[in-house]
């Protein structure tokens, strides 16, 4: 019994630490609704009937969230299952089924994208250090380490000495003895402003070791946990670039010893080594003779000689600093004119104090002597740069960006984007940039401070702070264009929406599409919300966030909404105190903000942030916010299984709308809205076994999803579908649940809702084990196993794999 009692446990522990934060998708809210049906029937004593108590509140369970309350929970599953073989088969399949939303059921080497592959490419502008890779090869193999942890070497010293290529280049070479892959984040830890939250860098890790994005938790500890799992047992090279502090790196430790961790840093991490192990490694400058190989090197063969001693002289002027080194070798290989002779001349200003006149103010972290050598290097290669690339190079240091996209650079220099193109290649040609990817650039910390610095020296903070409106208003544009794509239906606020229309015959892929687009754009508009929050952008940092509802309501990036959200409620607070705002953003904020809260799994601060939203919505009169707010609520209440306090939520909510008058805002969202409700009053009463009130809720919600203009909306009512086959298959009808069903794959199938459709056709397969079709039900299991398949959702394709394993097993016996 002792297993059986641990396996409940763990399964009661699983599901409920999900239900709030939406893990696992719809089958993480089936299989938590499944629990407190097995609960309640367990309570009411008919196990196994199909009946029990119609629900008020005192007879309910609740959602088991501490670990108290989940022992007990499991306890009375097991006691209920002692009293009927059928209620045991019940419980032994939600086990079972629960199973597949453990951080433990991800396989420890799973195909394909399991054994990731993250490292970047190594540069062919790469001299010495050989005595760092003997040095982390000695850690690897010395006597001396920690048996059960992971060894962790962490290099250090200031921005430019090669600290990240260096990491680079020894995980390259080591790479064979990790089989399982390379783990490679940059941790932007310049500064704190900057610095990644580990809970983006954990998201970004377990999709690479193969958790489908539904499965990632939202909430930080979660995810750690789920990390450690996935990399239990793994022989993996995990690349830490950039790290701000010991609290940024710790919880991105492997779990497997047999794993190295590689740390580049401009700070003492004292944490890292003194609690686990870590061992450090101060890098320095490059002899002069490692200088002249690397600049020569660089600078190409095609260059005209120049004597040794002059090449010497250009070589000791850089200071030994790689980053110095290779971006005077670029400016030599691409300017014909620039002599070794005058750079030599240029550089050696700094042996007489003359070398920091210009570039000094660079208002960010960077090196700080007047005759530094990385930014007496970045004086010269500024000097030879055009007059358009030079604007250009200070213009996109306005602020730290991710990633420089041409539409950021053409928008903050305002110039075209063909322009903005070109430029940005002369700039990475000369190593004052870096292409990360396809028109993906990213400075150097150091050189961004640099160029910083000149861009308050040249243009002074108007012109900067004009050069973030700019790029806020074409990123906002981007993003409400992406969105409205991504969510066509719902209601906005803000002007960044107005015009946009949808074809009339529109590609069904076409919101994939858009989500994509958002997420690969996701860290630049996290930053973008950041500028404009800096500048005091108010208007703008409220509709980015309104702009980014659709992204972070698909895809989750919890810490970002919740940060980002912070942001945009005290943005449309001051925009409103301005008396230029609109009120009914302020409302509109804390409703997001609280779905942030929702998705990482804190409730009450979700309940709170909804009292506020509510309280703004209703001083300025926004009944349609206010409703927002009261339905919002009341899904929150579904979450947590308190069925009758949903169901009194929704309908407040639609008494609410009912005050929106003809011409009013709201007024032309009220029949969708509504439909919406009855739809989720629906779902409340089949949770309190009032199916006959449940059915004809949700067939309502269906005629008033039906009746909207332009065809409908025929996704929602393939929801209001999968809701009736709920309420059937809950109320022991499986034959009008099949029926039900029937229509939901069909209407998915319509809308291209693929996911969904797989969901629908798992659904189904039940209906038909439960009436005896076991050809059917094998044959929906496939067809989920391939809409699993083709979405790249392993572990919905596991799971249905699995039981359709069981039925095959089942139909050749019968």
């Amino acid at each position: 019994m002792e297993p059986l009692v641990g396996m409940v446990l763990s399964a009661v522990g699983t599901v409920a630490s999900g239900a709030l934060s939406g893990a696992g998708g719809e089958a993480g809210r089936r299989t938590s609704e499944r629990l407190y049906d097995l609960l309640s029937r367990g309570r009411a004593g008919a196990a196994g009937t199909g009946t029990g108590a119609a629900g008020g509140d005192s007879a309910a369970p609740s959602l088991p969230v501490t670990p108290d309350q989940q022992a007990a929970a499991a306890s009375r599953l097991l006691e209920y299952a002692r009293t009927s073989p059928e209620f045991s088969r019940e419980v032994t399949e939600w086990v079972r089924e629960s199973a597949w939303l453990a951080p433990r059921s991800v396989p420890a080497v799973a195909p394909g994208a399991s054994r990731p592959q993250m490292l970047p490419p190594g540069t062919a502008a790469f001299t010495d250090r050989e005595d760092v890779l003997a040095w982390i090869t000695e850690l690897l193999d010395g006597g001396d380490r920690a048996p059960d942890a992971p060894p962790v070497a962490v290099l250090t010293g200031p921005g430019g000495i090669g600290k990240t290529a260096t990491a680079v280049r020894s995980a390259i070479e080591l790479l064979d003895r990790f089989p399982d892959g390379a783990l490679f984040a940059d941790l932007e830890g310049a500064s704190a402003t900057t610095a990644l939250p580990p809970s983006d860098v954990l998201a970004r890790f377990l999709e690479r070791l193969g958790v489908p994005p539904a499965m990632v938790p939202g909430d930080e500890a979660r995810q750690r946990d789920l990390y450690r799992d996935c990399t239990a047992g793994r022989r993996l090279i995990v690349v830490l670039d950039n790290a701000h502090d010991d609290a940024q790196v710790i919880p991105l430790l492997p779990a497997s010893p047999e794993s190295l961790v590689l740390v580049t840093s401009r700070h003492r991490l004292g944490r890292l080594v003194a609690g686990h192990g870590a061992r450090p490694c101060a890098l320095g400058p490059l002899s002069t003779e490692d200088s002249v190989t690397l600049i020569r090197r660089v600078a190409g063969s095609d260059r005209p000689s120049a004597s040794d001693a002059v090449v010497r002289a250009v070589a000791e002027g850089t200071g030994g600093i790689p980053l110095a080194v290779c971006t005077t070798g670029a400016g030599l290989a691409l300017r014909e004119h620039l002599t070794w002779e005058r750079v030599a001349q240029q550089l050696s200003g700094r042996n007489h104090g003359d070398g920091d006149q210009e570039g000094t103010a660079t208002g960010e972290p960077a090196p700080d002597a007047p005759g530094d050598p990385v930014r007496l290097v970045h004086d010269v290669a500024y000097r030879e740069l055009t007059p358009e690339s030079a604007a250009l190079y200070r213009a996109i240091a306005v602020w730290p960006w991710p990633t420089v996209t041409v539409p950021i650079a053409a928008h903050a220099a305002g110039i075209g984007a063909d322009e903005a193109r070109t430029l940005l290649e002369q700039l990475a040609g000369v190593h004052l940039l870096e292409e990360v990817a396809e028109e993906r650039y990213r400075f150097h910390d150091v050189t961004r401070a640099h160029a910083r610095g000149l861009a308050a020296a040249e243009d002074g903070h108007g012109r900067m702070a004009a050069a973030v409106r700019r790029v806020a208003v074409a990123q906002l544009r981007f993003a409400a264009g992406a969105d409205f794509r991504v969510m066509p239906l719902r209601w906005r606020l803000g002007p960044a929406y107005r015009g946009l229309a949808h074809p009339e015959h529109r590609d069904p892929a076409d919101g994939r599409r858009a989500l994509a687009e958002l997420r690969r754009e996701r860290e630049n508009l996290a930053a973008v919300v950041r500028a404009a929050a800096h500048h005091e952008l108010h208007d703008l940092v409220w509709q980015l966030c309104e702009a980014m509802w659709g992204l972070h309501l698909m895809l989750g990036f919890h810490a970002q909404w919740i940060d980002t959200h912070l942001l945009g409620v005290e943005a449309a607070r001051r925009s409103v105190e301005a008396e230029f705002g609109d009120p009914r953003a302020v409302g509109r904020m804390w409703t997001q903000l609280a779905f942030g809260y929702m998705g990482e799994g804190r409730a009450d601060d979700a309940a709170a942030a909804l009292a506020n939203a509510r309280a703004a919505d209703r001083a300025c009169g926004h009944h349609r916010g206010e409703a927002t707010a009261v339905e919002v609520l009341g899904l929150l209440h579904l979450k947590r299984w308190e069925f009758p306090a949903a169901q009194r939520c929704f309908e407040e909510a639609q008494g609410i709308l009912r005050r929106i008058g003809p011409g009013e805002d709201g007024r032309e969202d009220l029949p969708r809205a509504t439909a919406l409700l009855e739809h989720h009053i629906g779902r409340a009463l089949t949770k309190q076994r009032r199916f006959d009130e449940a059915v004809v809720r949700l067939n309502d919600a269906l005629a008033r999803f039906r009746r909207l203009p332009d065809g409908g909306d025929p996704y929602n009512a393939a929801r209001v579908y999968m809701s009736l086959g709920d309420a059937h298959l809950d109320a022991g009808d499986a034959q009008q649940a099949r029926v039900c069903l029937d229509e939901a794959v069909k209407a998915m199938t319509e809308a291209g809702a693929g996911l969904q459709l797989a969901d629908a056709l798992d659904v189904r397969s039940q209906c038909h084990r439960r009436l005896g079709h076991g050809a059917e039900e094998a044959a929906d299991l496939r067809a989920a196993a391939a809409c699993y398949e083709e979405h790249g959702d392993r572990l919905g394709l596991d799971r249905v794999r699995s039981r359709l394993a069981d039925a095959e097993t089942r139909v050749a016996g019968s």
